[in-house]
């Protein structure tokens, strides 16, 4: 009963971050810019955070672990650098590629972080990354329209936008399974959140959100996308990882990529060909594959500002 609880968990997380690239077109169709969008969701998120933390603190302190933690704030706080960085780089491309699209390019994660393992960890890659790495860069092909000619619609700024965000979300994953492991979840999420919201903040500069006329249009997007990007994942990854077992977990949590796809098909109303649909799915198989037999310890929960 626990693994199907934390089954449905890591499965709610998953398809949370699914659906963040519909409400961005959004949120430009409406006429903000990438500052505004970026800028209200790790504030918000930031905020939501501190204060569902204040809220245990102050009814649940046994969340807080008694011991002194090792790991440095402040290296949290930097650390949320690759936080903001993936939502500046993944929502510009979003801004420039359909929804569908980008959410393709961000899974390329997959075999990004394989080679930045290879090249500055020297870890050999076993023959079924390598076949799997191949079969992510042929169903891409096939996922970005390749085969029918459409590239050439495509803004090829937008892609490497999209390239760019799937490094960065590669770091992301590596900085976030080797720093602040000794703090609970939530607090690690809420410095790190509050480190790329800063990041966001000196970067863009994006003070046009506390304008009352701004923030009465852009509240509800930034609502939504802290909510579903910042607070809910953490909370159920954290919550059904350790009871789901990472292989299954891993599979589980690719439900990001049909969810995105369906609702750039669903609500933006995107042209999704069936050639695009399959590769997607190859991807996804591929996620299974590499997912199955993978040693059953826990993982760390992920966080996107």
């Amino acid at each position: 009963m626990d693994k199907i609880k934390g089954a449905v968990a890591v499965f709610l997380g998953a398809a949370s971050f699914g659906i963040l690239s519909t409400f961005v077109k959004k949120a430009y169709a409406q006429g903000f810019d990438l500052g505004e969008v970026t800028g209200v969701q790790a504030l918000f998120g930031m905020l939501l955070l501190w204060l569902l933390l204040l809220g245990i603190f102050l009814f649940h302190r046994a969340y807080f672990r008694t011991s002194v933690p090792k790991s440095s704030k402040w290296k949290m706080l930097f650390s949320g650098i690759s936080t903001g960085a993936v939502s500046l780089l993944y929502y510009k491309c979003v801004q420039l590629v359909p929804a569908s699209l980008a959410i393709v390019l961000l899974m390329q994660y997959i075999w990004i972080g394989q080679l930045i393992e290879i090249i500055f960890f020297k870890q050999r890659p076993t023959v079924k990354h390598i076949g799997g790495i191949a079969v992510i860069l042929g169903a891409t092909m096939l996922a970005t329209g390749l085969f029918e000619q459409e590239l050439a619609k495509i803004d090829p700024i937008g892609i490497l936008y999209g390239l760019l965000a799937a490094t960065a979300y590669a770091l992301f994953i590596m900085v976030n399974g080797r720093v602040g492991n000794d703090y609970p979840p939530l607090q690690k999420s809420a410095f790190m959140v509050s480190g790329a919201c800063l990041f966001i903040f000196i970067l863009l500069q994006p003070f046009s959100v506390f304008e009352l006329d701004t923030l009465q249009t852009l509240w509800p997007y930034g609502l939504l996308l802290s909510v579903f990007g910042t607070v809910l994942p953490p909370v159920l990854f954290a919550y059904g990882m350790p009871k789901t077992g990472v292989s299954l977990g891993g599979i589980l949590s690719a439900v990001e990529l049909p969810v995105a796809v369906c609702m750039s098909y669903v609500v933006l109303q995107e042209d999704v060909s069936a050639l695009q649909f399959i590769g997607v799915a190859c991807i996804l198989a591929v996620v299974i594959l590499l997912n199955i037999g993978r040693s059953e310890r826990p993982a760390a929960p992920p966080t996107e500002s």
